[in-house]
């Protein structure tokens, strides 16, 4: 599946950004002009189901491995940086070895979708489809209140389809091996990355780094703090 792009910057060096789950492209539209001032055309995909992708025609359109697909029929090969949030994460996990990035930062990553009292997590984002701004600013009291007016935008355009379908593949690892420099950016505290597998994920030889204070969309939270995070690996 060909997907939606944003682009910002026509540098030399390709940076690829993929979004999390009820989100689309629009999500770093703080980070993707900061990247193109560094020298960086950017290229941010709208996964399918999110922003203006194409709907998938069965549920089989969303799987992981789809997800992977549309990412690497949508972008350039070999960029120098990829940087893939929450179910982004997981996506880029699935794609590197193909993309062959210069580098992987997974912020916050999806890799292991949990289960919750027996229901699958993704069940429970369809709920927050037709969430109001008051819903979105008391599920997420650190979003400053532009970035409430992007949630409210990015909802309109997402398929709830997407967090149906991933249901099936909540409990399962998708922890990539980092066949590139990864690292592994986290929330404090991450709900997707607890410590154990934190120290997990250094033993394989991933860079683990923890924002202090920041929520699980890091690069929204606290955007400063996000970029310093990263800042040297840029």
């Amino acid at each position: 599946m060909r997907l939606n792009t944003r682009e910002w910057g026509s540098g030399d060096r390709v940076a690829v950004l993929i979004h999390g789950i009820m989100a689309s492209s629009l999500c770093w539209w703080r980070v993707g002009p900061v990247l193109a001032e560094r020298g960086y055309r950017v290229v941010a995909v709208d996964l399918p189901g999110h922003g203006a992708s194409p709907r998938g025609a069965d549920p089989a359109a969303y799987s992981p491995r789809a997800l992977a697909d549309s990412v690497l029929e949508s972008v350039p090969a070999s960029p120098e940086l990829a940087i893939g949030h929450s179910l982004g994460g997981l996506t880029l996990g699935l794609a590197v070895e193909r993309l062959k990035p210069g580098r992987a930062i997974y912020s916050d990553p999806a890799f292991r979708l949990p289960v919750l009292d027996g229901v699958p997590m993704t069940d429970m984002f369809a709920q927050a489809k037709e969430a109001t701004r008051e819903q979105i600013a008391a599920m997420q009291p650190g979003f400053p209140a532009d970035e409430v007016d992007v949630e409210l935008e990015m909802l309109k355009d997402w398929d709830t389809g997407t967090a149906l379908a991933l249901g099936p593949f909540c409990g399962l690892d998708f922890t990539p091996e980092p066949v590139v420099p990864s690292m592994v950016q986290l929330a404090d505290p991450s709900f997707l990355v607890p410590p154990d597998f934190a120290t997990e994920l250094k033993e394989r030889g991933f860079e683990v780094r923890t924002v202090t204070g920041a929520g699980h969309t890091v690069h929204r939270h606290l955007y400063d703090d996000f970029m310093a995070s990263i800042d040297d690996w840029l």
